[in-house]
C-alpha cells in the first residue's frame, strides 16, 4: 500500500477503532496531532507507536509545534520561546542568535523524534509587518535577512535531530489582517513586491529544505486562487521559478480561508491538481469521511517520494536525550532567555 494524500486528525489521546478503519484507507498518509492527543510522555510515545503500525508503510505523524503560543505538547516537553524572541536574541547578538536558532530547532526536533513524531510542520517564516495577529509573535523578524539566516540556522538544528523541516506559509502570510482559519485573506501585491518574503525560502531551498506548507491566501495581482490551490504559485513559482524539489503540503482544507468551494472534495481536487503532494484535513470528520468516499486520486510516484522522505530518523530514547549534554544546554538557554528583559524591536532595528 503507498500512501495516500490526505493528513487527518484523531479525536482524542488513543486511537479508536472507527478511527483505525480510517488511518487504514488508501487516501491517508498522514495524521497531524493536536493537544487533545496529548497527557503524558508515555501515553504520546505509545499513540505514534500505534500510528505507526496501522500499515505498511507507516503514517507520517505530524505536529504543529514551534514554541511560544503554537506547542501542542507541554510539560515533560521544553517550554520553546516564540520564534520573535529568537529574533531578539538577533538583534542583541548575531552570532548568539543563530546559535540559539538552531539549538531550539534541534530541541524541537530532537523532544518530538525521541517520541516517534515524523514531522514539526516549523519553522515559520513569515515576515512580521504587524498586520497578522495569527502570525504575530510566530515570525523570527521583520526583515526578511534576518528571518532567512535564523529559519536556515533553525532548519539546520532539526536535521541534526533527525527531522525533516517545513517552512510556512508559502509565498507569505505577515501582510494581510485576515486571519485564513475563519474568511478568505486577500494580498493585493504583485510578484515583484513579493521579493521580501520570498527571501528566507530562496535561502531554504539553497539549503535543501524539504518541505513547505502553502498559505490559504489569494494573490489576485499573480493568481486568482488561494496559493495552497493555484498551479501558477506551486508549479510555476515555487518548482519552477524556485527549483523547489520537496513535499509540498497545503494548510488545512476545512479552514474558512481554503477556496472558494463550499465542497471539501471540490476543495481537495484544486489542490492535488494545482501540485500539492499532502492536504491536512483538520477537526471536520465529517470532511475526512466524505473525501474517503468521494475523492478519486491515483499515487504519483515523484509525490510518494516527496512524502516519504519527509519521515523521521535517529530518534533518541527520552531517557537518553533528557541525560545528554545537548538537552542540558539547550534548557539552559531557555532559562537564560526568560531571564534576560523583554525587548521591543521595530522593524528597521538591527
Amino acid at each position: 500500500m503507498t500512501l495516500g494524500p490526505l493528513m487527518i486528525d484523531l479525536g482524542g489521546p488513543r486511537i479508536e477503532a472507527e478511527e483505525l478503519e480510517l488511518l487504514r484507507h488508501p487516501l491517508v498518509g498522514g495524521v497531524i496531532l493536536f493537544t487533545r492527543n496529548f497527557t503524558d510522555s508515555e501515553q504520546l510515545a505509545a499513540l505514534v507507536s500505534a500510528i505507526h503500525a496501522a500499515r505498511s508503510p507507516p503514517l507520517i505523524v505530524a505536529v504543529d509545534h514551534e514554541g511560544g503560543r503554537v506547542q501542542r505538547f507541554r510539560d515533560p516537553f521544553s517550554p520553546l520561546p516564540s520564534a520573535r524572541r529568537i529574533g531578539h536574541a538577533l538583534d542583541v547578538d548575531g552570532r548568539a542568535g543563530l546559535a540559539l536558532a538552531r539549538r531550539m530547532g534541534w530541541l524541537m526536533a530532537a523532544e518530538l523524534r525521541a517520541h516517534g513524531v515524523d514531522i514539526s510542520f516549523a519553522p515559520c517564516v513569515d515576515l512580521d509587518y504587524g498586520l497578522n495577529a495569527a502570525i504575530g509573535d510566530r515570525a523570527f523578524h521583520a526583515r526578511a535577512d534576518a528571518v532567512s539566516q535564523l529559519a536556515v540556522a533553525y532548519v539546520h538544528g532539526m536535521r541534526d535531530a533527525g527531522m525533516a523541516a517545513t517552512a510556512k506559509h508559502f509565498p507569505g502570510h505577515g501582510a494581510v489582517r485576515a486571519d485564513t482559519h475563519h474568511a478568505l485573506a486577500v494580498d493585493r501585491r504583485g510578484l515583484a513586491d513579493l521579493t521580501e518574503d520570498l527571501t528566507p525560502y530562496r535561502r531554504l531551498i539553497d539549503n535543501g529544505l524539504p518541505g513547505v506548507m502553502l498559505a490559504h491566501v489569494r494573490y489576485p495581482a499573480v493568481d486568482e486562487r488561494p496559493a495552497s490551490s493555484s498551479s501558477r504559485w506551486i508549479s510555476g513559482v515555487l518548482r519552477g521559478e524556485m527549483h523547489f524539489q520537496g513535499a509540498v503540503f497545503s494548510d488545512d482544507l476545512s479552514m474558512a480561508g481554503a477556496a472558494p468551494e463550499r465542497d471539501i472534495v471540490a476543495r481537495a481536487e484544486r489542490a492535488l491538481a494545482a501540485g500539492c503532494d499532502m492536504l491536512l484535513v483538520c477537526n471536520d470528520r465529517a470532511a475526512v469521511v466524505s473525501l474517503l468516499e468521494r475523492l478519486r486520486a491515483q499515487p504519483e510516484p515523484a509525490s510518494q517520494v516527496r512524502i516519504v522522505r519527509m519521515r523521521g530518523r535517529d530518534g533518541r530514547a527520552w531517557r537518553e536525550l533528557l541525560d545528554s549534554a545537548e538537552w542540558k544546554e539547550a534548557r539552559a538557554a531557555i532559562e537564560s532567555l526568560a531571564a534576560a528583559p523583554a525587548l521591543t524591536l521595530h522593524p528597521g532595528a538591527s
